[in-house]
């Protein structure tokens, strides 16, 4: 018995072989018979596999502390199409390999919404990425050799669903645009993408300006894409009068005659 966890360990059972006691105690309690025995340890293993790979997809995904969607005010935006985001939510696109795309101003819960396609996903079983616009390409641009910034590409390129956020908030030079493309190129038609910004896509040349693949990184963005625009007024600047408005006033001291 001494030996039997490691031994359990080296199989790559490890949750029986770190509640070995307890599964012992359980089969001898119920007077499992062999086949319901190895059940059981077929089970526990399967959830705790289970368990381990979840917990693994959430640490790469980069997604951070964020807010669900029961929290999202639906009738605060002047536009947004309820049914297509729910039906983004619901990973429709990811089987058809499509890419989403969400177009809004600042404050208007688009990257909450991203987040929550990312958080969906993971829960689904696939693998995801969320990353900033600028921290991609800094990482990319990063790269000092041609063989290190092909690593980094395919790091990006084989993640289940990338989302890249915030596009549109800085403008690039030249090579990031090339560097986007090449990304961007990798996955096309193979797997898809979440892209959240602020500028519809004829503003996009401001982004990469004088950046010559900015029409086909767009063309491959937005082909078997859904877009879903949201308009209205920013989120966060509603929050901060509503806050404004509930401070108490500081009421000045009189002066003496």
């Amino acid at each position: 018995m001494s030996d039997l966890p490691r031994r359990l360990k080296a199989l790559g059972l490890y949750y029986c072989a770190e509640h070995l006691d307890d599964l012992i105690a359980h089969a001898t309690k119920k007077r499992l018979t062999p086949r319901q025995l190895i059940e059981h340890v077929v089970h526990l293993e399967e959830q705790e596999r289970a368990r381990r790979s979840l917990e693994r997809r959430v640490s790469r995904s980069r997604l951070g502390a964020f807010k669900p969607m029961a929290d999202f005010d639906w009738k605060w935006p002047d536009k947004i199409n309820r049914a297509d985001v729910e039906a983004a939510l619901a990973l429709h696109f990811l089987d058809q390999h499509n890419n989403l795309v969400l177009v809004a101003a600042e404050g208007l819960g688009k990257t909450m919404i991203a987040r929550n396609i990312v958080h969906n996903a993971i829960l689904a079983g696939h693998s995801a990425l969320f990353i900033s616009a600028a921290e991609l390409l800094l990482d990319l641009s990063a790269q000092e050799s041609a063989r290190g910034l092909d690593r980094r590409l395919k790091h990006y390129a084989r993640v289940g669903l990338l989302a890249i956020d915030e596009i549109g908030y800085l403008s690039y030079e030249v090579r990031n645009a090339d560097l986007l493309f090449q990304l961007i190129s990798m996955r096309y038609e193979k797997k898809p993408l979440v892209l959240t910004t602020n500028l519809r896509f004829a503003d996009w040349p401001t982004i990469f300006p004088g950046a010559a693949c900015t029409t086909a990184l767009i063309d491959r963005v937005v082909h078997h894409a859904d877009i879903l625009a949201i308009e209205g007024k920013s989120y966060r600047l509603r929050d901060a009068n509503e806050v404004k408005r509930k401070r108490p006033r500081r009421t000045r001291p009189q002066k003496d005659d």
